[in-house]
């Protein structure tokens, strides 16, 4: 990864027009891409632990059981995240920035802290509105947040109408 990025942090069940226009625009001025880091709730954790119990199941030649784990998993997943990750990376390209995406089911901190720790082609770092409303970035932890990343942390609010 050669090109400066942007750090776009967002809730996996969150609007995207609450605040991915905002990081197009802001990519676009600074002349950056984004790298979307999806925050996912335990669901998807739980759709993969379906998914290890199913592959369980058929290397113990349950083939029947493992089919009706995977069926019951596929039942009660939606697809609603594949769509908001084809809508997102779409709304990247048609306004020329480009996108990376990548989804975690960790707490935005340590996902965050995490995220940065491996990467350092990240020059900023943008919450998103679903994440600085769920009350865990407080002015203090923010402030030793910054401090941790070593890079701008730009936070989003809902505004009131």
């Amino acid at each position: 990864m050669g090109t400066k990025q942007l750090l776009y942090v967002m809730q996996s069940d969150e609007n995207l027009e609450e605040g991915l226009s905002y990081a197009i625009d802001l990519a676009k001025l600074m002349d950056k891409g984004i790298t979307v880091l999806l925050l996912y709730k335990k669901k998807l954790q739980k759709r993969f632990e379906d998914a290890m119990m199913a592959v369980t199941f058929a290397e113990a030649n349950e083939h029947e059981t493992a089919k009706e784990i995977m069926a019951e998993s596929l039942k009660n997943g939606d697809d609603a995240h594949d769509k908001k990750i084809d809508d997102l990376m779409q709304k990247c390209k048609t306004s020329g920035v480009s996108v990376n995406i990548y989804g975690v089911t960790l707490d935005a901190m340590s996902a965050v802290r995490n995220f940065l720790k491996q990467r350092t082609f990240i020059d900023l770092v943008l919450l998103s509105p679903g994440v600085t409303t769920s009350g865990k970035w407080t002015k203090g932890v923010l402030d030793r947040f910054v401090n941790i990343a070593l890079r701008p942390i730009v936070t989003m609010t809902k505004g009131k109408v």
